[in-house]
């Protein structure tokens, strides 16, 4: 295993000091890596990225167990402001633009804790318009006015803007076409090979995720039940039938035995 980036070990998370949302999850991300965690709507994804990038408390959410280490820092105690000054940069599900700034205001929000001056902001941005042509093109229309897949693009385009080492990328693909899903998620392959930015992203997009990834992790009800290489989870009948909707007829007969054997190993 390279550099191990981000190491989340077995935390617990409460929201409003009573409810138990993670219950143990640990987790690793090496360097330059693509990680992808997968599971259904409410399994914990998106509370395992705010753990990470410590926006938990602005959902009145704590982790209260366990440890997140980040270089072999220990993060829990900082600040959203200080997890973006080393590097960590959330990119939240729903295409979190301001809709009465132009495309380019937006992106350029992103550059603000960037200390190299206008020269090295302006480079930024012709590197993340290289990437994204489409946000070029829509440079001067008001976010409000641009479709779902370019503010999405938008919205990962300023988290670019920070010159970030780390993304945290949340949904990209929700509520977006399928060739859009696509061309982001190509982006997202075209960024790790060539700017080594490393990428944990939480996707229900089971099939498209685990083409992308190197690594995946599945969570149900807070918990890690399966993980693994991509290829191999994308090979493994467990996935294929639960997260894949690739359940053979064949297998019918099996089905007693079968999730008996899954409920026992998986629970």
């Amino acid at each position: 295993m390279s550099n191990i980036l981000l190491n989340v070990n077995g935390i617990e998370v409460i929201y409003n000091h009573v409810i138990l949302v993670l219950k143990g999850v640990s987790l690793k991300v090496p360097e330059g890596g693509v990680v992808a965690l997968l599971g259904g709507n409410g399994a914990g994804k998106t509370t395992t990225l705010r753990a990470v990038s410590n926006l938990l408390a602005g959902e009145r959410g704590e982790v209260t167990k366990g440890s997140i280490e980040y270089r072999g820092e220990r993060i829990e105690k900082l600040t959203p402001a200080q997890m973006v000054e080393r590097g960590v940069i959330q990119v939240m599900e729903g295409r979190h633009c301001f809709a009465h700034l132009t495309i380019e205001e937006n992106l350029l929000t992103g550059a603000y804790t960037r200390r190299d001056g206008k020269g090295g902001t302006a480079a930024t941005l012709e590197k993340v318009y290289t990437y994204f042509p489409r946000l070029k093109q829509r440079r001067t229309s008001q976010a409000a006015y641009t479709s779902g897949g370019e503010q999405q693009m938008c919205a990962i385009g300023r988290a670019l803007m920070a010159s970030p080492k780390m993304v945290l990328l949340d949904e990209p693909s929700m509520g977006l076409a399928p060739q859009i899903v696509e061309e982001v998620f190509e982006i997202v392959r075209d960024l790790n090979q060539k700017e080594r930015t490393t990428f944990l992203l939480a996707e229900q997009n089971t099939n498209m995720a685990l083409r992308y990834a190197d690594y995946g992790y599945i969570l149900e009800n807070g918990r890690i039940v399966l993980d693994g290489e991509a290829k191999a989870l994308r090979e493994n009948e467990d996935v294929k039938e639960f997260y894949l909707g690739m359940g053979g007829s064949d297998r019918k007969s099996f089905r007693d035995v079968k999730s008996y054997k899954r409920r026992k190993r998986w629970l």
